[in-house]
Protein backbone atom coordinates (compact mmCIF):
# COMPACT_ATOMS: atom_id res chain seq x y z
CA UNK A 1 0.00 0.00 0.00
CA UNK A 2 1.37 3.44 -0.91
CA UNK A 3 2.04 6.06 1.73
CA UNK A 4 -0.74 8.24 0.32
CA UNK A 5 -3.26 5.42 0.38
CA UNK A 6 -2.14 4.34 3.84
CA UNK A 7 -2.66 7.81 5.29
CA UNK A 8 -5.99 8.32 3.53
CA UNK A 9 -4.52 11.37 1.83
CA UNK A 10 -4.70 12.55 -1.76
CA UNK A 11 -3.16 10.20 -4.33
CA UNK A 12 0.26 11.37 -5.60
CA UNK A 13 0.10 14.51 -7.70
CA UNK A 14 2.50 16.87 -9.47
CA UNK A 15 2.65 20.12 -7.48
CA UNK A 16 4.34 23.48 -8.04
CA UNK A 17 5.21 25.30 -4.79
CA UNK A 18 5.92 29.02 -5.07
CA UNK A 19 7.57 30.75 -2.13
CA UNK A 20 10.41 33.27 -1.96
CA UNK A 21 11.56 31.96 1.43
CA UNK A 22 13.81 28.95 0.68
CA UNK A 23 13.34 27.25 4.06
CA UNK A 24 9.56 27.49 3.85
CA UNK A 25 9.52 26.20 0.26
CA UNK A 26 11.84 23.30 1.07
CA UNK A 27 9.86 22.33 4.17
CA UNK A 28 6.64 22.29 2.17
CA UNK A 29 8.36 20.29 -0.58
CA UNK A 30 9.55 17.68 1.94
CA UNK A 31 6.12 17.36 3.58
CA UNK A 32 4.42 16.95 0.21
CA UNK A 33 7.08 14.50 -1.01
CA UNK A 34 6.45 12.35 2.08
CA UNK A 35 2.87 12.10 0.83
CA UNK A 36 4.18 10.75 -2.47
CA UNK A 37 3.82 13.97 -4.44
CA UNK A 38 6.27 15.13 -7.11
CA UNK A 39 7.10 18.74 -6.22
CA UNK A 40 8.84 21.51 -8.14
CA UNK A 41 9.85 24.76 -6.45
CA UNK A 42 9.79 28.31 -7.74
CA UNK A 43 11.23 31.20 -5.74
CA UNK A 44 9.22 33.91 -7.51
CA UNK A 45 6.08 34.43 -9.54
CA UNK A 46 8.27 34.98 -12.59
CA UNK A 47 9.97 31.61 -12.13
CA UNK A 48 6.61 29.94 -11.51
CA UNK A 49 5.33 31.30 -14.81
CA UNK A 50 8.45 29.99 -16.58
CA UNK A 51 7.77 26.50 -15.18
CA UNK A 52 3.99 26.53 -15.55
CA UNK A 53 2.31 24.89 -18.52
CA UNK A 54 -1.34 23.81 -18.69
CA UNK A 55 -1.74 20.17 -17.58
CA UNK A 56 1.85 20.02 -16.25
CA UNK A 57 0.79 20.43 -12.61
CA UNK A 58 -2.22 19.09 -10.76
CA UNK A 59 -1.86 21.89 -8.23
CA UNK A 60 -0.07 25.18 -7.63
CA UNK A 61 0.51 26.22 -4.01
CA UNK A 62 1.72 29.79 -3.60
CA UNK A 63 2.56 32.10 -0.77
CA UNK A 64 0.75 35.43 -0.88
CA UNK A 65 3.88 37.59 -0.49
CA UNK A 66 6.27 37.05 -3.39
CA UNK A 67 8.36 40.20 -3.55
CA UNK A 68 7.49 42.16 -6.70
CA UNK A 69 4.10 40.52 -7.09
CA UNK A 70 1.73 38.48 -4.96
CA UNK A 71 -0.02 35.15 -5.01
CA UNK A 72 -3.34 36.65 -6.11
CA UNK A 73 -1.71 38.14 -9.21
CA UNK A 74 0.05 34.85 -9.91
CA UNK A 75 -3.25 32.95 -9.58
CA UNK A 76 -4.96 35.38 -11.96
CA UNK A 77 -2.20 34.93 -14.57
CA UNK A 78 -2.17 31.15 -14.24
CA UNK A 79 -5.98 30.89 -14.41
CA UNK A 80 -5.88 33.05 -17.57
CA UNK A 81 -3.61 30.41 -19.10
CA UNK A 82 -5.57 27.46 -17.71
CA UNK A 83 -8.95 28.20 -16.13
CA UNK A 84 -9.18 24.77 -14.50
CA UNK A 85 -5.80 24.90 -12.74
CA UNK A 86 -6.12 24.09 -9.02
CA UNK A 87 -4.57 26.83 -6.87
CA UNK A 88 -4.02 27.08 -3.11
CA UNK A 89 -2.96 30.40 -1.60
CA UNK A 90 -0.99 30.36 1.66
CA UNK A 91 -1.17 33.60 3.62
CA UNK A 92 -0.85 35.13 7.05
CA UNK A 93 -3.74 37.42 6.05
CA UNK A 94 -6.38 34.70 5.61
CA UNK A 95 -8.90 36.17 8.05
CA UNK A 96 -8.90 39.67 6.56
CA UNK A 97 -8.78 38.35 2.97
CA UNK A 98 -11.70 35.97 3.55
CA UNK A 99 -14.04 38.95 3.83
CA UNK A 100 -12.97 40.21 0.39
CA UNK A 101 -14.44 37.47 -1.81
CA UNK A 102 -13.84 39.47 -5.00
CA UNK A 103 -10.08 39.10 -4.46
CA UNK A 104 -10.33 35.32 -4.24
CA UNK A 105 -12.05 34.46 -7.52
CA UNK A 106 -8.94 32.65 -8.83
CA UNK A 107 -8.17 30.87 -5.55
CA UNK A 108 -9.53 27.36 -4.93
CA UNK A 109 -8.50 27.22 -1.27
CA UNK A 110 -6.88 29.68 1.11
CA UNK A 111 -4.65 28.26 3.83
CA UNK A 112 -3.83 30.53 6.76
CA UNK A 113 -0.37 30.73 8.30
CA UNK A 114 0.72 29.13 10.44
CA UNK A 115 -0.97 25.87 9.52
CA UNK A 116 -0.88 22.31 10.80
CA UNK A 117 -0.26 19.28 8.63
CA UNK A 118 -3.90 18.31 9.05
CA UNK A 119 -4.94 21.67 7.59
CA UNK A 120 -2.63 21.17 4.59
CA UNK A 121 -4.15 17.72 4.04
CA UNK A 122 -7.64 19.24 4.29
CA UNK A 123 -6.70 21.81 1.64
CA UNK A 124 -5.29 19.11 -0.66
CA UNK A 125 -8.40 16.95 -0.25
CA UNK A 126 -10.70 19.92 -0.80
CA UNK A 127 -8.99 20.93 -4.03
CA UNK A 128 -7.87 17.56 -5.42
CA UNK A 129 -10.21 15.03 -3.83
CA UNK A 130 -9.08 11.97 -1.88
CA UNK A 131 -7.34 8.80 -3.02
Amino acid sequence: MSRAAHSGAVSPKRILVVDDEPQVAETLRMVLALGGHNVDLADSAERALELFQPAKYDLVISDYSLGKTNGLELARTIKARCATQAFILVTAYAESMATQKELLTDIDFMLGKPFALTQLNEALTSVLGSA
